[in-house]
């Protein structure tokens, strides 16, 4: 099935598709009913230098762009997996590399890229303050050369499945700062040294079976160099991992799209009902025809959030925007699927049911759609802010 966006990544493509092919249906769908990580993927692509990806080649990546980031999310969930188990690493590593030092660089880089060390979890959420960001409660208090952490997170995905966690924590009291989004910085966190010792987590089961916690900081002690950036100006710097978090999520929604898209097209061939093809119907045909449609625009603004974030250009309305389409694409995808399948779309054998409730996630997270039509409606159209 051809696109019309704009791609010249034929190879890229191909390599990824032949990797994926190793790990087929059955066993994405193994690991979807048992709630369990696909260790061995996740392995093949970390051996394969694909989540490496961004990684500069001087500390052993592939010194690609968020443009080639996106499409290796993108194969992945084509192919029938969930970029989720993995995507963290691609996202976090827009604040390490434009915020890191030198000295935190030739840290952590060189062995995330070999897959020694996995940097796969962000902790921001928090279970009383949500997407309100800059009224979070947790704190890291400098003594010495060290910062004490209190507080908790929720909702902070792959810490049983990582070694490095980036964390956001109010340095700055919110009632000692003149914005509210200054006074707050971010830290990177060895699990191995934190767990156990002022940090706990509790798994939370959930719709999609996937791996995330509720985390709790009790006078955690982490070193004064752990500190990225600057203190008291986090906000500002974890913005270029959220971008490109949404962005590439973006991408792995539109994964999903084609994935329906191409399933419900040859079933509706394929499927004989009153000794004609369903596909022939309008009204099986045109759900399927329009849910295309919007995966393909919803590309298109893909591929410019990418654009604009290799160049080192603000893409925080574009990122959005893609976030939004491509969330709504895949999830219209995904009604049109189940409904092409009927009864058979909600049998595990068919890996429609998984998917189905995989994309459903993107409407709610990382940000949910409302909030991105909040951003829209005051930063892009300049209307009165709504919250």
């Amino acid at each position: 099935m051809k696109t019309s966006a704009p791609d010249t990544h034929d190879d890229l493509r191909d390599a990824l598709r032949a990797l994926c092919a190793g790990f087929p249906p059955e066993y994405h769908r193994k690991h979807g009913a048992a709630e369990t990580y696909p260790a061995e993927f996740v392995d093949a692509l970390t051996e394969a230098g694909w989540l490496a990806a961004m990684i500069p080649e001087e500390f052993g990546g592939s010194g690609l762009g968020l443009t080639e980031a996106s499409i290796v999310m993108e194969e992945i969930n084509r192919s029938g997996g969930n970029a989720g188990h993995c995507h963290g690493q691609m996202y976090n590593m827009g604040t390490l590399l434009r915020h890191g030092s030198d000295v935190q660089k030739q840290q952590y880089l060189p062995s995330i890229a070999s897959g020694k060390l996995r940097l796969q979890s962000m902790a921001v959420t928090e279970p009383t303050t949500g997407t309100d960001t800059t009224k979070l409660k947790t704190t890291a208090v400098k003594k010495g050369d060290r910062y004490v952490i209190n507080g908790q997170k929720v909702w902070i995905s792959r810490l049983q499945h990582s070694d490095l966690m980036i964390l956001l924590a109010r340095t700055t009291p919110l009632s000692e700062v003149k914005r509210k989004s200054q006074g707050m910085s971010i830290f990177i966190v060895d699990l191995k040294d934190a767990i156990g010792n002022g940090m706990e987590i509790q798994p939370i089961d959930n719709l999609v079976g996937h791996e995330t916690n509720e985390v709790f900081f009790d006078n955690l002690e982490i070193p004064a160099e752990n500190l990225i950036g600057e203190e008291g100006h986090g906000f500002h710097h974890i913005l270029d991992g959220l971008n490109a978090e949404r962005t590439l999520i973006s991408a792995e929604c539109i994964g999903d799209g084609y994935w329906f898209v191409e399933k419900s097209r040859d079933y509706a061939c394929e499927r004989v009902v009153f000794d004609r093809p369903i596909g022939q119907n309008q009204g099986v045909q045109f759900p399927i025809s329009k849910s295309y449609v919007a995966i393909e625009a919803a590309n298109l603004m893909r591929f410019e959030a990418c654009k604009r974030f290799d160049a080192g250009q603000d893409c925080g309305a574009q990122a959005n925007m893609a976030k939004l389409l491509a969330a709504d694409a895949s999830w219209e995808a995904a009604n049109a699927c189940i409904q092409t399948y009927g009864g058979f779309g909600f049998a595990r054998e068919y890996d429609i049911e998984r998917k189905f409730r995989e994309t459903r996630l993107y409407q709610v997270a990382p940000i949910s759609t409302n909030l991105i039509l909040s951003y829209v409606g005051e930063h892009i159209l300049g209307m009165p802010r709504s919250f």
